[in-house]
């Protein structure tokens, strides 16, 4: 696996780093800060630059597809079992409820840009024609899907336009079905999917309590065990974890606007602070009020 690992980063490829500039060109290259800028969300669609030194993320896990590419420095982190780096220009592929972490490979830091496409997305795409793509390969060397990405990534100030858009999650969803395995991708029938829409919206509109199976069931129409898979089947998580995921979601903008700890946890369907904190790590690899220092710094 070319570059691949934390062995081989040193012989970086001076054309997949030159790859990168232009979008590099766009960063604030004066400012060598840690911090994180969010930009605004668009179907669900988010958007980050990052910047860090030494461990940025502790092990976590996203709901999303977490695409991007890595603009400066050594991007380092575990997943699947094995110790990964990438270099400047190369592209960042994580599936859904995979954990990984994060960590600047050399002193120098690091400067990344990522989007979590939510996997509906890439399912609307397709026309419903086809499941889920898995990608083995968390880093590759694909100069259409690096050009994809930059132009996702380019504006973090503005959201995109909506043709725009469209394109941009076409071209996506045919770079990284172009890499995935082959496994996993058939389609669920017309019925499993509606049962799966209604789900998700029900989920979506009760995120401030506690969802029992019997309620899902209900929704779905199927049993608990084929809700569950189909449920996964189509958005690459659980139903629970699809729940706590939107509650986090909720919470980050609480955090933005200045709310306490413990009344996001309230505000949000967590048990106390601590439940929340305990999540929110879990789910994005550091504290909320790390997540908060960052952001404020950036």
């Amino acid at each position: 696996m070319k570059n691949n690992s934390v062995e081989g980063y040193a012989r970086a490829d001076e054309i997949t780093a030159a790859d990168a500039a232009g979008l590099e060109r766009s960063c604030n290259a004066a400012d060598t800060s840690d911090g994180i800028v969010q930009a605004p969300s668009s179907r669900g669609i988010e958007r980050i630059e990052v910047r860090f030194h030494g461990n940025g993320f502790e092990p976590h896990r996203h709901d999303t597809y977490a695409l991007g590419v890595t603009l400066s420095g050594v991007q380092t982190f575990q997943y699947r079992g094995s110790a990964r780096a990438s270099l400047p220009g190369n592209v960042i592929v994580l599936h859904p409820d995979e954990v990984h972490d994060g960590a600047a490979g050399t002193d120098a830091g690091l400067r990344y840009r990522m989007l979590y496409l939510p996997p509906e997305r890439l399912i609307e795409a397709a026309g419903g024609s086809r499941g889920l793509p898995f990608v083995p390969d968390p880093i590759i060397a694909d100069a259409q899907f690096r050009q994809c990405l930059t132009e996702a990534l380019d504006d973090l100030e503005a959201e995109p336009q909506d043709l725009l858009l469209d394109d941009l999650i076409a071209r996506m969803a045919t770079s990284l079905w172009r890499h995935a395995d082959g496994k996993g991708g058939a389609a669920s029938t017309p019925r499993a999917q509606e049962a799966v829409r209604r789900c998700r919206d029900y989920l979506q509109a009760n995120t401030d309590r506690t969802v029992s199976s019997e309620e899902l069931e209900e929704v779905s129409g199927f049993d608990r065990y084929t809700t569950a898979r189909q449920f996964r089947k189509l958005l690459g998580t659980s139903p629970h974890r699809y729940l706590v995921m939107r509650r986090l979601d909720r919470a980050k903008i609480l955090l933005s606007q200045g709310g306490s700890l413990a009344e996001i946890a309230a505000d949000t369907g967590f048990a106390d602070q601590a439940h929340f904190t305990r999540h929110f790590k879990k789910t994005f690899g550091m504290t909320p009020g790390r997540w908060m220092a960052l952001r404020r710094s950036a």
